[in-house]
């Protein structure tokens, strides 16, 4: 009975960039950081903040508001960099807050809307319905892709 339960229900990590909640699948998910110090690495895109050393491994940060075109925010005291693993992968990704971990349906995501069409739409995987709260599920997959070539080729 317990399997069924697991099958049906996605765990995942909600952030917030600017007044939206993003929400991302909590087995990717590595850590959840206060802010650190970031070097910069010359020649990346601008949304590659630079790289951090988190306990011996050399991570690249990624401004995930400057990565879906929105304005910049200086860092303050919500700020976070949620660490992700895809494909062996670490990535820091730079969110205004990491509000909540959630326990979401998998009846509740629906496929995005054709209405969308922003330049962030297609980082979208879905959207979760969660009692009042509209998440946007986000596909890292797409988020990353230039990030790991960039990351591959270059340092």
């Amino acid at each position: 009975m317990t399997e069924l339960l697991e099958q049906k229900e996605m765990k995942v990590i909600v952030f917030q960039l600017m007044e939206k909640e993003y929400a991302i699948a909590v087995d990717v998910v590595q850590s959840i950081e206060k802010s650190l110090s970031i070097t910069r690495v010359p020649k990346t895109p601008p949304y590659v903040k630079g790289v951090i050393n988190l306990r011996g491994v050399v991570t690249p940060i990624v401004s995930l508001r400057e990565r879906f075109g929105l304005e910049s925010k200086e860092i303050d005291d919500s700020t976070r960099i949620i660490i992700v693993t895809l494909e062996e992968f670490d990535v820091g990704l730079i969110v205004d807050a990491a509000n909540d971990v959630l326990d979401i349906s998998l009846d509740a995501i629906e496929a995005q809307p054709e209405v969308v069409g922003t330049v962030e739409s297609e980082f979208i995987s879905g959207i979760a319905k969660v009692d009042k709260r509209l998440l946007v599920m986000l596909n890292l997959d797409k988020v990353l892709q230039p990030v790991k070539r960039v990351t591959t080729d270059e340092l």
